[in-house]
């Protein structure tokens, strides 16, 4: 049977953080932090048994960090280039090794993520974990590497601004200025020299906050200020150092790597790492982090991705539905624009990158994302993606520390987080609302494998026969497909008004022809409320559905 992805995203140093004070900018010792213990086995059943397929372990790998690690033989990171008292994640300060702050017992850290590995896989559970390309910590230095492996920078001629024999880009000549950071009070300032390129490109030595100021740039034998240059044979070093990482990581069980960023390293590169690692370990799947939609198909048929984030196309569509800033008829060009790589493209509403659905920035309210969600989940067999707190409603919208209130959960502090501190104690802490939320998330990304036809089913647009805005259909506010898997039909229809209404669905005769379908009247089943519509079929007539405000009917019946 296939199997529909769907991947549960999870920031270990938040989940299972109950103890905190949430003093804002608080240390460790003050907020707490949550750790790989707190994915019990009794835990990852529960995230089975939601409906989820994978879970991505954000931000296992040793990362800069204010924290004070030195008693553990960890060296100290300069407070100057580190964002937030917890450090960025994506600031790796080892490749090699799993940070300090999710162990319960730090020496022992490593054999505490094998034995989170086997939780998982006892589960039924796939782990992703992420792999960070393009930039490192500005002090990364690997105290775990195996023996023999050379550090990246390490023989690096930083006389040179550009080598493809170099790990990073220099400012030759230049110290790295950081008069733009006053949050720290270290006793002597951050010094390098010459100054490493900033990991967002740029290629000065004055970046500014809003800038990756705390990484650099990797250097993949891409010449940037002489006219973007290529220097692929020989082989460049980085290129070596970075598949030797991820083939590491594959031996010790990784089934998943999402790959950070990936359109800023060249897509000759992952070429030829991703053929080396699957040719020893042919059940990996690498996701790629890609915006720019000319380069899809490059990085899946030339790169060799498996799957890609959908977000300038669906996320930022159904954001601006759900916003109504634009009408539900554009979701139909969103997956008419990568039909023919559909089947590779990961849906979400939520990730660590995207302001809450239920924060002042997005909709204010969780409910109003149900039915984008039941767009994101059913109209494909394509991966999809749920950021943990989600199916509660979390709002963002604390002031953690670096963070600031920005409609965001923090990665850059240590925090309590309301929502996932009641996904850890149970269900007998949600208020109505919230379970009422949770169960609704429950039962869609629980048919995602559950119902063939969402699974792998055939898809059915509508929205080209009801544009005329007849018989309470609102193309603006409303959207209906069809999907059909043998006998097993589902007819969805998706309400982005605040009000419960009654409409008439125009199913064309096409659909009748394409689907196998039989006129008549058809007892269904909607698969959210568990209430029975009795639906009359017609082809090129309409077929009357009630819709609740704010959600969606998927209504099942066999033909």
């Amino acid at each position: 049977m296939k199997e529909k992805i769907t991947i549960y995203q999870v920031l270990p140093r938040l989940y299972g953080n109950t103890t905190g004070k949430n003093i804002p900018n608080g240390t460790l010792a003050e907020n707490g932090c949550g750790k790989m213990a707190a994915f019990t086995d009794a835990e990852l059943a529960r995230i089975r048994r939601f409906g989820f397929t994978h879970i991505w372990y954000t931000g296992l790998l040793e990362h800069a960090t204010q924290t004070d690690y030195t008693a553990c033989g960890i060296r100290a990171d300069h407070p100057a280039v580190v964002k937030g008292k917890a450090g960025s994640p994506y600031a790796v300060k080892d490749y090699y090794d799993i940070d300090p702050d999710l162990a319960t017992d730090v020496p022992s850290r490593m054999k505490e993520f094998s034995a989170l590995l086997r939780r998982t896989h006892k589960a039924g559970l796939k782990a992703v974990i992420d792999f960070v390309p393009n930039h490192v910590a500005r002090q990364y230095a690997s105290d775990a590497k195996p023996a023999r492996t050379k550090d990246l920078g390490e023989g690096d001629n930083t006389a040179l601004a550009f080598s493809p024999e170099n790990n990073f880009y220099y400012i030759t000549g230049q110290p790295l200025h950081t008069d733009f950071d006053t949050e720290h009070s270290a006793p002597s300032p951050y010094k390098e020299y010459p100054a490493k390129v900033t990991g967002n490109d740029r290629f000065d030595a004055r970046p500014q906050r809003n800038d990756w100021y705390e990484t650099v740039k990797l250097n993949y034998g891409v010449d940037y200020q002489n006219g973007h240059t290529l220097h692929f044979d020989p082989v460049p070093d980085t290129w070596k150092k970075m598949t030797a990482i991820l083939l590491f990581w594959a031996r010790k069980g990784v089934d998943a790597f999402r790959c950070d960023m990936a359109e800023m390293v060249p897509c000759e590169f992952w070429a030829w790492a991703i053929q080396q690692v699957k040719a020893k370990y042919p059940h990996i799947e690498f996701i790629a982090e890609v915006y720019n939609p000319a380069q899809y198909r490059d990085y899946l048929q030339r790169g060799g991705f498996d799957y890609l984030y959908d977000k300038v196309g669906l996320y930022d569509t159904l954001r601006a539905v759900v916003r109504g800033e634009r009408s539900a008829a554009c979701i139909t060009g969103c997956w008419q624009s990568v039909d023919d790589i559909r089947p590779h493209m990961l849906n979400f509403l939520e990730n660590h990158d995207e302001q809450r659905i239920a924060s002042d920035f997005f909709a204010g309210d969780a409910r109003k994302a149900r039915p984008a969600f039941v767009v994101a989940a059913c109209t494909g067999s394509n991966p999809l993606m749920v950021y943990a707190g989600q199916e509660l409603g979390e709002r963002g919208m604390d002031e953690e520390g670096f963070s600031g209130r920005d409609g965001r959960t923090t990665i850059f502090d240590y925090w309590r987080v309301g929502s996932l501190e009641k996904l850890v104690k149970g269900p007998q802490t949600f208020t109505r609302e919230e379970a009422a939320l949770y169960g609704f998330y429950e039962k869609v990304v629980s048919m995602c494998n559950s119902e063939a036809a969402v699974r792998e089913g055939a898809f059915y647009d509508l929205m080209h026969a009801n544009y005329d805005h007849t018989c309470c259909f609102d193309c603006d506010r409303h959207y209906a497909f069809m999907r059909k898997a043998g006998r097993e039909t589902l007819l969805i229809v998706c309400n982005f008004t605040g009000e419960a209404t009654s409409v008439g669905v125009r199913i064309p005769a096409n659909a009748f022809t394409c689907l196998g379908l039989r006129q008549g009247e058809h007892a269904a089943i909607d698969l959210l409320s568990g209430e029975t519509q009795t639906i009359a079929l017609k082809a090129d007539h309409h077929t009357f559905v009630a819709i609740p405000a704010h959600g969606a009917v998927i209504l099942k019946f066999n033909v």
